[in-house]
């Protein structure tokens, strides 16, 4: 294994039952770090974390309730060590017109994407501060930068979240604490199936569409849960040990370097 600084530390890696997080769980424990993975799906989180090499525990949590994601860093330090990494991944994505969205369906997409981020950061770098150490990356999207059509509630409360870790990693920076960003485009998870009706619509997501002003993606593929875990596991790696406050966009070249 090539030394790149995570083997031997405690990350935890949130929304990993399934999609990104998984990926990215399973990424980091391959990297011989101990991943805390953490869930509300206490099902689907068990069977993932059983698929996963190294040393890995499992967190039944919701990160949407403050209380219960404090309760739990104090769990995985207690289980696992020091708290070294933090990867804040867990989102939903509700779709719909701004008219027709439900105060609920609002209220749900930002107390998962941007509260639970906030959550979940404030718990661990609380810890990373004492320690003037630590690494704390937020998986957003690039519809936060980018406006969609039928995605205002979803691209608004990631759009939050980024702008969170960038002022985070800026109070943060004295400490030697690091936070970034990684910004997903399509990718092929139970999320993006979920939007899709028929064939179509994956052409669609492919090839671009007018009528919704969206573009395609220029590499012609929708990215593997892998390429997103492999630019979370270069930002918490020493190889990035001089990056802060930044937002690596990975989506094949769909938000054309915007």
């Amino acid at each position: 294994m090539e030394h790149s600084g995570i083997e031997g530390k405690t990350a935890i890696v949130t929304g990993a039952a399934q999609g990104i997080g998984r990926a990215v769980a399973r990424e980091l424990a391959g990297r011989g770090a101990r991943v805390a993975a953490v869930d509300r799906n206490a099902e689907a989180l068990a069977k993932a974390v059983d698929e996963m090499e190294g040393l890995r525990a499992a967190f039944v949590a919701d990160v949407t309730d403050t209380r219960a994601v404090f309760d739990t860093v104090e769990r995985v330090e207690e289980q696992l060590g020091p708290v070294e990494v933090l990867v804040n991944v867990a989102g939903v994505l509700p779709m719909g017109s701004i008219l027709d969205l439900t105060d609920q369906d609002w209220a749900t997409a930002f107390a998962v994407n941007t509260h639970g981020v906030i959550a979940m950061s404030r718990a661990a770098a609380t810890r990373m501060k004492q320690r003037r150490s630590g690494v704390i990356v937020t998986v957003s999207s690039n519809a936060a930068f980018v406006p969609r059509m039928g995605m205002a509630a979803y691209a608004s409360s990631k759009a939050a979240a980024t702008a969170f870790t960038k002022c985070l990693g800026l109070e943060l920076a004295e400490y030697g604490i690091r936070c970034n960003v990684v910004s997903p485009g399509s990718t092929d998870t139970p999320m993006l199936r979920g939007m899709w009706r028929d064939e179509r619509d994956r052409s669609v997501t492919l090839n671009g569409s007018l009528s919704a002003y969206r573009t395609g993606i220029p590499l012609r593929k929708l990215a593997k849960p892998e390429d997103i875990a492999e630019a979370v596991a270069f930002l918490v790696s020493d190889r990035a040990g001089h990056i802060t406050m930044h937002d690596l966009c990975v989506d094949g070249g769909a938000t054309l370097g915007v």
